[in-house]
């Protein structure tokens, strides 16, 4: 894996625990050689996540569209910096830049993202690893609900290892660089689905 999209959020919330989370990620990527893909903001964990990764003299390639740029929250230290126009063109560079995807603790536009990367690999528009770190307790309850979507019938059962969780950045990444992918849906006849 040379390269990780980290989907995350641009808040700061009170708990020190996700700004260090997105820090120690950063300097892990750095530190292993791993570029940095991201949403290109200078703010919350985005920011916290590109100023460490950096600081550890690694790569960091943002992609944000223009009306973020306008309501100057670009982060200017980059890498390299991708303005695009749409959301959809943003999560379509982030899959054709990156080698998997990394969702630590964010809110709608973090699901957005996560759920998107998800969907892609199930359809099978990329074969890439999507990785969930489960920084003290916060996705809990997506993970519950990840279960009961297999368990009702929703999510396939060669579908539900897409999802690769962990509480452990080492443990998330091993297991990411070990993925092997999947029978996609498009792979698929339809007595199969």
């Amino acid at each position: 894996m040379k390269r990780l999209a980290v989907y995350c959020g641009s808040a700061t919330p009170s708990d020190p625990r996700y700004i260090e989370c997105a820090r120690a990620v950063g300097r892990a990527f750095a530190e292993r050689g791993i570029g940095l893909v991201y949403g290109g903001g200078r703010l919350g964990l985005m920011g916290a996540v590109a100023d460490a990764t950096l600081e550890a003299g690694g790569e960091v390639i943002g992609v944000i569209p223009t009306a973020l740029v306008d309501a100057e929250v670009a982060h200017k230290g980059c890498t390299e910096l991708h303005v695009v126009e749409t959301m959809h063109q943003r999560k379509q560079l982030f899959t054709d830049l990156s080698d998997g995807f990394v969702t630590i603790p964010g809110g709608t536009g973090t699901m957005d993202e996560l759920w998107e990367a998800m969907s892609w690999a199930q359809l099978g528009y990329h074969a890439k690893p999507v990785g969930l770190l489960n920084v003290a307790g916060y996705y809990d309850g997506l993970l519950e609900f990840w279960a009961k979507m297999g368990e009702t019938g929703f999510v396939r059962p060669q579908h539900q290892g897409l999802l690769i969780a962990s509480d452990d950045l080492d443990d998330l990444l091993a297991r990411m660089a070990d993925y092997r992918p999947h029978r996609t849906i498009f792979a698929m006849k339809a007595k199969d689905l």
